[in-house]
């Protein structure tokens, strides 16, 4: 066995070698990101083009570090415009665990580490530092009581205020005309309807119509897997005569150059050929483009067959219920809605037809049942799995089974061995958890959630649970709980008087793991390697065509349910350590303050997650993990003062209170926990009665950006937006929001009164918020189109009964239609005169869903009618609002927005494929839409083939957006394209 000393300088020499190396490797990866930055904007600056206008982020200047000052200037009110609610409360938490550690690092390197080091134990090396260097019977160890006491108060006084900060602007986000003016705001989806309700939509309408404003509109789902069968098979066929049509007419630009250069004659090349039968070898050879094309054509004349007439299509036990007012959808999801066990009670609220798992919402509530059992059973068999896995790797890598190697026997000295042992753990813990999500992903999908972002809210508790005994207490504790167990077995009774010594020793593991997540998993974070090579060396082995070319342009997305728990769990490894080895205090600081920073940026400028709104409701599920960790970390302190204690030869009644203290620290958490959950859960999940009827009666306050430390009334949380005083009341509501929860209120108004010109906007403000603060006061986007009776200045107040029928949808246009998919080359698009309404969309069209709307649809799907009228625009992309149609749209728009995908899917096809400049490809394209009956159009517009032979796309282009007309055919350049 080797000597104390031995795993001293190891521990020591893994420290060490981690630290350096993690340091390394993120200078080069953040410098590597400063030099790559400027130069593709495609990765690291795509929300500043390729989201909705209203979204975009400014611009950023060249010089490598101008993205620092440029994403910590702007302010709080402008986060939650640009990328929501969600992502602000995420970066305030990051931002609050950073100053927490802050602080925490200050007092504990001030007053525990010097106790540790001097505490005269005969500890050596990095355990000097810790508690084990405190004899058990020191009075020094009342200094890791009382300022554990403090670090627990900091913490708990930290939530406390952010949870007053959330609630303010939960309450204003549920009210903001941004989000009231969308219809689902005030609708819910109820699954596990009763027979009764699913056959008759007037029953189901009377059971809701008792609450507030009544009902808008029901609309029942209905089953359409065939529906669904045959559009999935069009589109994959689709798919694959775009990628061949593609390829084709590349090649031929292609040979058309190279005998045009050598003065030779063109030939055709070979057109491909394929066999209609899935077994290999096993038919005729067919013409790959006539085969696909009569293909398509056949799929969407039955696809137009099957949905022309939705009443053919059997109900499900799921329901959408629109109401006149939000407060309504709120209560009802408060409800109990049916005396029957299990009926109609799964109920969701804010409902975005594309967060829907469409395939979960016909569950029998029993069958619902059963599947969360086995996914539970299932989660628990992954715990024990995982465990496994992840001892048997850390332990293979470990320094002493490393030693029973034959031939590694005096590997302890080599500079190699530190590097691995302090490397290798940590990375291939890493590697392992990556698994993790996509199993548990799974499952919760199997159990018939609902909603995507419901998954995820989901797995954010079981995953943060896999991380807590997985990655802490499994795999960080192996091998003092192995050494407790062996000494433990040759003397029983001294098992808890192993704990002082055999715990701290488990510092370096945590630290090793900190380090690695927070230089290296920071720097990796930002410089996004893995989607700078999708961008640009994958297309050119994949993205082949025009449409899977715009699809590598569209900008990331976070992982809310594994990054956040990850966070939590160093939280709760910094903060359990807090006392016994201060200075992991200072790498968690590290690791929060770099990730804050790096966030910032990506969540300004990379990120963009349009499905995921949820109105903040992961920072409860934050805070709820926090509390877990302050839990842990209370336990440890009590555990190790009974361990001290136990070592104590001379127990008195300092030894006993030493016991006493934590005991009551645990106790007072636990009731603080109990008022949290008691004071601000309710007020989280729901809107409040009262707030709905203040906002009601003064709908200024839903457009005002609150007063997040304050605690009067909604009602008197306005501003004079037309007067100094309110610009100068904006600003200081800016930094209550910035440093409310850092310091009192009080002591940001004095230092405001005393430095009065913090209060001027223009001293302040960006280039990016300068606009905004000389036009009024901060505030969420307002719906764009028709005022809505009762509004004034173009706000749209919280919608009532009267909103509905204040007119038709209007739809926004886009003012930036030339930015291409090549940052240094852009070929400029045809401009088109303005987009009118469709007549679908019109209050007065007939459901979908309704009985005598199957005419109507057939005309929908028909191809002829289909074609867009020649006097109107295509739009961008990414001009459309992000979820959800209006509150002003027509009944059948809603109808048909919440249907399921397949109901909305056309029953015709757009072929996106470059014309090859020369037009060889002209007769072919034509041939594809006879070939197609009528049904499949061929769409060259916004693509083309650049001079080196790629395919080049405009990224803001819409295929689905043009009108149904054949290519020209010019005689003087037509050529036959075999």
């Amino acid at each position: 066995m080797a000597s104390s000393s031995d795993s001293d300088d190891n521990s020591v020499s893994t420290f060490s070698s981690s630290l350096v190396f993690n340091i390394v490797v993120a200078a080069v990866i953040f410098v590597g990101f400063c030099i790559l930055r400027p130069r593709f904007k495609r990765v690291y600056a795509p929300r500043t083009y390729a989201v909705g206008k209203e979204k975009r982020s400014p611009a950023i200047g060249s010089w490598p570090l101008a993205w620092i000052p440029a994403v910590l200037k702007v302010s709080d009110d402008k986060i939650i415009e640009r990328v929501g609610l969600d992502t602000y409360m995420f970066l305030r938490y990051m931002r609050s665990m950073f100053v927490i550690f802050v602080v925490l690092s200050f007092l504990s390197l001030v007053t525990i580490l010097p106790v540790n080091i001097t505490g005269g134990g005969g500890a050596t090396k990095l355990n000097r530092l810790t508690i084990a260097n405190v004899p058990s019977e020191s009075t020094k160890l009342w200094v890791h009581i009382v300022f554990f006491m403090v670090f627990v108060a900091w913490v708990l006084r930290n939530i406390f205020v952010e949870l007053q900060v959330y609630t303010r602007l939960r309450i204003w986000w549920l009210t903001n005309p941004s989000h009231t003016g969308k219809v689902g705001a005030s609708t819910i989806m109820v699954t596990t309807l009763p027979p009764a309700l699913v056959d008759s939509d007037d029953r189901l309408r009377a059971t809701f119509d008792l609450f507030p404003g009544g009902v808008r509109q029901v609309i029942v789902n209905r089953n359409c897997s065939e529906l669904e069968e045959a559009v999935e098979e069009r589109d994959a066929l689709a798919a694959s005569l775009e990628k061949q049509l593609t390829s084709y007419a590349a090649k031929c630009e292609k040979l058309y150059k190279k005998a045009t250069k050598k003065g030779g004659e063109y030939k055709a090349p070979k057109r491909p050929t394929m066999r209609e039968s899935k077994i290999p070898l096993r038919g005729p050879k067919l013409d790959a483009f006539e085969f696909l094309s009569t293909k398509i054509g056949e799929l969407n004349r039955r696809i137009a067959e099957l949905g022309g007439d939705p009443t053919q299509f059997n109900r499900q036990s799921s329901a959408f219920v629109f109401f006149n007012k939000q407060a309504a959808a709120h209560m009802a999801a408060q409800t109990v809605l049916d005396y029957k066990p299990f009926s109609m009670n799964l109920v969701s609220l804010d409902v975005n037809p594309d967060d829907i798992i469409w395939s979960n919402l016909n569950l029998n509530p029993y069958d619902r049942r059963i599947r969360g059992y086995v996914s539970l059973a299932a989660t628990v068999g992954l715990v024990f799995v995982w465990t496994l896995m992840t001892g048997a790797l850390t332990t293979l890598v470990g320094v002493k089974n490393l030693r029973k190697i034959p031939g590694l026997e005096h590997m302890s000295d080599s500079k190699f061995f530190g590097l691995f042992t302090g490397i290798v753990p940590a990375v291939v813990l890493a590697i392992v958890m990556a698994l993790l999500p996509i199993i548990l992903r799974l499952l919760l999908r199997l159990e018939g959630t609902p909603r995507v972002s419901e998954v995820n809210l989901r797995l954010l508790n079981r995953y943060f649970f896999f991380q807590v005994w997985n990655v802490y207490l499994i795999t960080i504790f192996t091998s003092s709980i192995f050494s407790i167990a062996t000494d433990g077995l040759k003397d029983p009774g001294s098992i808890i008087s192993l704990i002082p010594d055999k715990v701290p020793g488990s510092s370096t593991p945590i630290l090793t793991y900190i380090l690695l997540l927070a230089f290296t998993g920071a720097a990796k974070e930002i410089l996004q390697i893995v989607r700078l090579a999708l961008r640009y060396i994958m297309p050119l082995l994949f993205a082949k065509t025009p449409r899977k070319i715009c699809g590598a342009e569209t900008p990331a997305q976070f992982d809310w349910a594994t990054s956040i728990p990850t966070h939590s769990l160093i939280f709760l490894m910094g903060f359990s350590y807090s006392f016994i080895a201060p200075i992991v205090n200072c790498f968690a600081a590290v690791y929060f303050g770099l990730y804050y920073l790096v966030y910032r940026y990506q969540f300004l400028y990379v990120y963009n997650d349009a499905n995921w709104v949820t109105g903040g409701l992961s920072f409860p599920k934050s805070v709820k993990q926090t509390m877990v960790g302050v839990y842990i970390s209370e336990v440890y302190m009590l555990l190790m003062m009974v361990a001290k204690l136990a070592n104590n030869d001379n127990i008195n009644a300092n030894a006993i209170l030493r016991i006493i203290f934590p005991a009551l620290i645990l106790l007072l958490t636990i009731f603080a926990h109990i008022y949290i959950n008691d004071a601000y859960m309710p007020i989280i999940n729901y809107l409040p009665v009262r707030g709905a009827v203040e906002i009601e009666e003064n709908p200024k306050i839903a457009s005002t950006f609150p007063d997040v430390t304050g605690d009067g009334d909604l009602s008197s949380d306005t501003l004079d937006t037309d007067s100094i005083s309110g610009a100068e009341r904006t600003m200081r509501r800016r930094f209550y929001a910035a440093y409310g929860s850092l310091v009192p209120k009080r002591l940001i108004d004095y230092v405001l009164n005393k430095l009065p010109r913090l209060l001027d906007p223009s001293s302040r403000a960006s280039d990016a918020d300068a606009e905004s603060l000389h036009a009024g006061p901060p505030r969420l986007p307002t719906i764009t189109g028709a005022s809505p009776a009762g509004s004034a200045n173009g706000f749209v107040p919280m919608p009532t009964a009267q909103h509905y029928n204040a007119g038709a949808e209007i739809r926004p246009t886009s003012d930036n239609t030339n930015i291409m998919s090549i940052d240094s080359q852009a070929k400029p698009s045809t401009l088109y005169p303005p987009m009118i309404n469709e007549p679908a969309d019109q209050p007065d069209a007939p459901s979908i869903h309704s009985i005598t709307s199957a005419t109507e649809l057939r005309q929908r799907r028909n191809p002829t009618m289909l074609s867009v009228n020649s006097a109107t625009q295509r739009q961008s992309r990414y001009s459309m609002a992000d979820t959800g149609p209006l509150v002003t749209s027509g009944d059948n728009a809603l109808a048909e927005a919440f249907s399921n995908p397949a109901l909305r899917a056309k029953a015709t096809t757009c072929i996106w494929v470059p014309l090859d400049n020369c037009g060889l490809c002209n007769e072919l394209y034509a041939n594809v839409q006879n070939w197609g009956a009528g049904t499949v159009r061929v769409v060259t517009d916004g693509t083309w083939i650049d001079e080196k032979g790629h395919v080049r796309a405009d990224v803001e282009f819409d295929p689905d957006d043009t009108d149904f007309i054949k290519p020209a055919m010019r005689a003087d350049s037509l050529h036959k394209s075999g």
